[in-house]
């Protein structure tokens, strides 16, 4: 068995995540690439796995570049901050709802690490002991967002505006970036990821929606992270002549 013979069905496999083999067979086999049942398909299975990497990813990009740099210029708390709110809004509501973690593990493990990013910020900006407090304070109000004091009803309203909250986070950051003339510590990765995610976003709210309010929110918050990410591009070579002048000046220190 030749190497080429080998790989062919690991190929099929792998192709078979993204489609049933009807669909494989329709591509593959009959090589009709227009088949628009199975096109829709495919184009589901990927924008769902751009939602989860999205969602997973990004932040995690985002604090390997803070650790790494081991500052966080050019993040805005606010934003942040805001990222955190709707992710947390999606959370609770699964909560109480009662889902099982495996349906949404994915905005808990994000939800995780957003919070951790905010500690971050105030950490490598001199101010850990207001992390700290941040976080602390976060944790009291997730548990009273879970608990039976807060009326299902709020829950709900904040799931439902958790794309307002995404959409004036980004907002606040572009605005933020365009003020102080560079991006910092931004990392372009997780930017990136949040737009792929973004118009992942826009084609489920489509399929099941139609041209809904929800489907234009997610397409305002993937432009806003177009802006953002075309900040990061454009300030590429500034910041990075920005660190070079950092490291020159510490050597000298």
């Amino acid at each position: 068995e030749t190497s080429e013979e080998r790989t062919i069905p690991q190929l099929k496999d792998f192709l078979l995540t993204f489609m049933p083999e009807k669909c494989f067979d329709q591509f593959f086999l009959q090589f009709n690439f227009i088949h628009v049942p199975c096109l829709k398909i495919v184009m589901s299975k990927t924008m769902g796995i751009l939602v989860l990497m999205a969602t997973i990813f990004a932040p995690l990009a985002q604090i390997g570049k803070v650790v790494w740099c081991g500052r966080s210029d050019g993040l805005c708390l606010g934003s942040v901050f805001l990222e955190l709110l709707a992710i947390s809004a999606h959370g609770a509501f699964c909560y109480t709802q009662k889902f099982p973690t495996e349906a949404w593990g994915e905005s808990l493990f994000a939800l995780i690490q957003i919070a951790f990013l905010t500690f971050l910020i105030q950490h490598y900006r001199g101010k850990t002991m207001k992390g700290v407090y941040l976080l602390a304070l976060y944790c009291a109000f997730m548990y009273f967002l879970v608990s039976p004091l807060t009326p299902v009803s709020v829950v709900w309203k904040l799931r439902e505006w958790n794309v307002l909250f995404v959409i004036a986070g980004r907002l606040i950051q572009a605005c933020s970036n365009y003020r102080c003339g560079h991006t910092g510590q931004l990392s372009a990765l997780s930017i990136l990821l949040a737009f792929l995610g973004s118009l992942g976003r826009i084609f489920s709210s489509l399929q099941e929606t139609g041209l809904s309010l929800p489907a234009q929110l997610h397409a305002v918050a993937c432009c806003c992270s177009g802006v953002i990410l075309i900040q990061v591009l454009l300030n590429w070579n500034k910041c990075n002549i920005e660190k070079v002048r950092q490291v020159d000046k510490e050597k000298a220190e």
